[in-house]
Parts: C-alpha cells; structure tokens; sequence
C-alpha cells in the first residue's frame, strides 16, 4: 500500500503535466499584445511636440550613459508626481501616400526612467534600455493604459477608409496580433474599440485571350481592431487575417459584430 502511494505521488506532477491546460481567451492574448505593444512605441501629432519635450543632459561622470540603474541629469518640465517616463528620440515622420499631409512623428523607444530628485538638473535612475541613452534623448510621461471595456464597446461610427502606412516592428509582412499604423485618426472619426476591415487591392493580370491588362477584384483579407488613436493616425491590432497583409493595404469600417 505504501508503495503504491509512493508511486502515485511521484508519479502526480507528470500525470498534470500530460493534461490538457486551459486555452487563454483571444481577448487576453488581445490585450497582452497590445499592453506590449503601447510600451515600446508612441506617436506624437507634431514633431515640435518631442521638440519641446525635456531631455537629457547627461550622464553620472564617468560611466556609460544608458546602463540599467544609471543616474542620468534632464532639463525641461518634470514633476515630482509623475514619477515614470519614458525615454524616446524622433523617429519616422509620417505623411499621408495620398495627400503628403504631415500627420505625425513615431517617437523611438529608447527605454524608461524614474524620476529620482528635482533641481536645476532633474536626476532619473534608468530602469530599462533597449539602445544606448544619449544626450538630447526626449523624456515623455507614460501613457495612460487601455481599458479593456473600452474596447469590448461595439461603437458606431461614420464610415472611414485608409490605408495601412507602417509596421513599427519593421516587419514586411503583417500576421494575426501584430500592431500596424493607420492613417486616420481622432479627426477622421475613428474612435478606440473600432473595427476595420482589410482590402487587398486585385493584382492586374493579362487576359490570355485578348491580351488587355485586366485587375482581379479586392478581396477582404483581414479585420483589425483600432486600440489607439491620435489625432490624424491609430494604431490597429491584427485580430484575423486569411493571408499575410502589408503596407499600403487598404482598409474601410467594419460591420460591427461584438
């Protein structure tokens, strides 16, 4: 009997390890991906808006500046009350393919600081780099984090149609949960918990008989979820996707089906 016993406790933690486990629910994998998402990348409408932003100055004398736990020196307007910001440098400016119109500035995540001491010099201790902190880098304060009822809404909505402008990821290929920019935005009428859909343009082929350039029709290609929105771009999240979407798709308002 004791052996039998011994055996099966030994035995327990492979049986549970062998048993099905629990499927995480899309809308958990949904905002998982875009809290992910929202803390490495932001959009400001103007570039004046990271110009005039506070920046650093410089480093702790003598160490390397942008090493996790590094004391690093800021002018510009920091508050004591907002004590985590984030690290960023002006990245790729956008403008619409269609019009030129400049609609915003992707500010790079360069990482994050907290604010330590005010003083003619504010000091920050780093807390996390993805590259090296330099002089004039851009401190913004954290964005406010997404509210899932917000985006359970199935709200409605003139009808708006764009085109997918960048993959901030840097990716050529767009699959299911990834994050895309869009080139409409507040002004536009698109609004957090939107959903869109995504047009592939028809490739132009050759009538084999008559010779004439001939275009397929559009097909739907994909549904994006709109989780972010500025005043003239969003940020969309790839929800479902029947072949591997790009930039330059287009997209248009969805029928609302939440």
């Amino acid at each position: 009997m004791r052996k039998s016993l011994l055996v099966l406790l030994l035995w327990a933690p492979f049986a549970m390890a062998l048993l099905p486990q629990p499927v995480q629910r899309q809308d958990q994998l949904t905002q998982q991906a875009i809290q992910r998402f929202l803390l490495h990348n932001r959009i400001l409408d103007s570039p004046r808006d990271l110009d005039n932003a506070p920046y650093i100055v410089a480093a702790e004398a003598g160490r390397v500046l942008g090493a996790n736990g590094e004391r690093v020196y800021a002018r510009g307007d920091l508050e004591p009350s907002q004590p985590n910001y984030g690290i960023f440098r002006r990245g790729k400016v956008y403008t619409d393919p269609v019009t030129k119109e400049l609609l915003g500035v992707n500010a790079d995540d360069i990482g994050t600081a907290r604010f330590v001491v005010a003083g003619d010099l504010t000091t920050l201790a780093v807390q996390r780099v993805t590259q090296e902190v330099r002089p004039g880098d851009r401190l913004l304060r954290a964005q406010p984090p997404i509210d899932p009822t917000t985006l359970a809404t199935a709200p409605t909505v003139p009808f708006v149609e764009g085109h997918i402008i960048d993959i901030p990821k840097g990716v050529t290929q767009i699959g299911v949960l990834d994050a895309v920019t869009l080139n409409k935005g507040r002004r536009d009428g698109l609004i957090e918990g939107q959903l869109l859909s995504v047009i592939k343009t028809g490739a132009t082929v050759r009538d084999s008989l008559t010779g004439a350039p001939t275009q397929l029709p559009d097909e739907r290609a994909g549904t994006l979820l709109v989780f972010r929105t500025y005043e003239k771009l969003s940020y969309g999240l790839v929800l479902s996707a029947s072949r591997p979407l790009a930039v330059m798709d287009r997209f248009e308002t969805a029928h609302q089906t939440q």
